[in-house]
């Protein structure tokens, strides 16, 4: 989608290779829940022609160093960040940070516990499945997913590669989706909590994907409790939803972001590139950026 005709020109000073190109915000590697490796992950983005990536893993900054790596040699803005899982006013939300200073300690610290609260749910999840009969082992879990931030769909490539489901479709379906048997709920820090913890790190605060969240009435409260952006182009966005947050965003003065939500393989689609943040939006990213460094 390209932005509308009567929008202002992009602040002057902005790379000119920002403005023209296209870039993908939302990427998962095998540090949480996807299946690329950083490096992978970089070199497919660089031959698809995007400008600018971000790596958003599950509740960790792990990969970040290695991708930034691999961007700098492909000659790809590389924007560090990562996804968080939140509660607000009883809803679940994911907050995107970006541009996050991955050695901060508070960060660092709060990211440890989280990882922690993760495995502690695999556990369960895997306990309740034993009583079930079925003797899937937690180390096969943590073997396979081989991150500090294991998840479901963890759970559901060992239950199909030990050969006790057809498929991680069936594996969720039978256990793991919310309602099933073996459904664990995920930890979730307040969004007020997470959003700080982002600026703390020196980052901007983005809704990820508001369009599966149901909960726009909070989108306001949230932006006047220091939200800095909203995802408004995403993978299960229909084009009229990104139309309508689009105006959200910009009556409410956040940036905009955007990206595909890929985890490679493990999910099918989307794939990296299936959704981009239009370069427009994309230097008023990084203007916010300056601005908020500025403040």
């Amino acid at each position: 989608m390209n932005p509308p005709a009567s929008a202002a020109n992009p602040a002057v000073g902005l790379p000119a290779h920002t403005v023209a190109g296209s870039a993908d915000l939302h990427l998962h590697t095998y540090f949480s829940d996807g299946t690329f490796a950083p490096e992978e992950l970089a070199q497919r983005g660089a031959q698809l022609g995007l400008v600018a990536m971000a790596l958003t893993d599950h509740d960790t900054v792990e990969g970040c160093a290695r991708m930034d790596l691999s961007c700098r040699g492909l000659g790809v803005e590389f924007i560090p960040g990562t996804e968080l899982t939140a509660e607000f006013d009883g809803h679940e939300v994911h907050l995107l940070g970006y541009f996050l200073d991955v050695r901060q300690p508070q960060l660092l610290a709060e990211i440890k516990k989280f990882q922690t609260v993760r495995q502690e749910r695999i556990h369960e999840m895997v306990a309740k499945i034993n009583e079930m009969g079925i003797p899937l082992r937690a180390e096969a879990v943590f073997t396979l997913a081989n991150c500090q931030s294991p998840g479901r769909p963890h759970v559901a490539r060992a239950l199909a590669q030990e050969g006790f489901c057809e498929s991680m479709e069936e594996a969720f379906e039978r256990f793991l989706k919310k309602g099933r048997p073996a459904w664990v709920p995920k930890y979730k820090i307040s969004a007020l909590d997470a959003i700080n913890l982002i600026h703390q790190a020196g980052g901007l605060a983005v809704l990820a994907h508001p369009g599966l969240n149901r909960c726009d009435h909070v989108i306001p409260r949230l932006a006047s409790d220091g939200l800095d952006g909203l995802e408004c182009f995403h993978s299960r966005h229909s084009s009229t939803q990104s139309v309508y947050y689009l105006a959200l965003a910009a009556s409410l003065n956040l940036a905009v972001t955007g990206g595909s939500d890929c985890h490679g393989f493990s999910k099918g689609k989307p794939l990296i590139g299936g959704v981009r943040l239009p370069g427009f939006y994309l230097a008023k990213l990084m203007e916010a950026r300056r601005f908020s460094k500025l403040s």
